[in-house]
């Protein structure tokens, strides 16, 4: 067993499954919590996580296949995408290829939202590039939701995350993701613009 990363929630590791090499996602004990609540707290979002992902394939996203789950465990074992984080890819990227990635990021998250789901945590770094194929992974804090609110708090997290992780090339990256996101969502406007009130809120809590 190969621990890649320890999160608040879960642990995340490789292991083997069916003779092949596999990530495992493993949702931990919480001591604060009462036991009983603790494992249905648990369970509950692991389901969730599962039914995400797989609506997401369904819809022509791509997302690691789940190989099997063990709701006793609380562990998701699904196909380990063995690529780079389109976070690291884009710091050496061309022009060309860093707009071409972002509009199909774009894409893809067009479809979720029109499928009315809510990532919850878009980074680049929850996003895979593998043979040329964009993999978006890690829907633990994801959730379903039809709101307009929903979406653009969404949008407005990734645009932060943008900004914090590649503000030499943000131009590029968020017109091209706005380029693809608007072309395959049709209330993309309307996201966008309260997305805006959202950032005003912002603001005006700031001051």
């Amino acid at each position: 067993m190969q621990i890649l990363r320890r999160g608040a929630e879960a642990i995340l590791y490789l292991d083997d499954f069916d003779g092949q090499k596999v990530l495992v996602k493993e949702r931990v004990k919480k001591n604060y919590r009462i036991e009983q609540i603790d494992t249905t707290v648990r369970r509950n979002r692991t389901k969730e996580e599962v039914k995400l992902l797989t609506e997401a394939r369904k819809i022509g996203v791509n997302t690691p296949k789940i190989l099997n789950t063990d709701y006793n465990t609380n562990k998701i074992f699904m196909e380990f995408i063995d690529g780079i984080r389109v976070k690291d890819f884009l710091n050496s990227a061309s022009t060309t290829e860093i707009k071409s990635i972002m509009h199909d990021m774009g894409t893809y998250v067009g479809k979720l939202h029109t499928a009315n789901i809510i990532h919850g945590d878009l980074t680049t770094s929850n996003m895979i590039l593998k043979d040329g194929k964009i993999f978006i992974i890690d829907f633990g804090l994801g959730y379903f939701s039809s709101r307009l609110e929903d979406k653009a708090t969404d949008i407005n997290l990734f645009h932060k995350a943008l900004k914090s992780t590649h503000l030499k090339i943000l131009k590029e990256c968020w017109e091209s993701f706005l380029s693809g996101y608007k072309k395959e969502y049709r209330n993309a406007k309307n996201v966008l613009s309260q997305m805006v009130e959202i950032e005003k809120r912002g603001r005006y809590t700031k001051k």
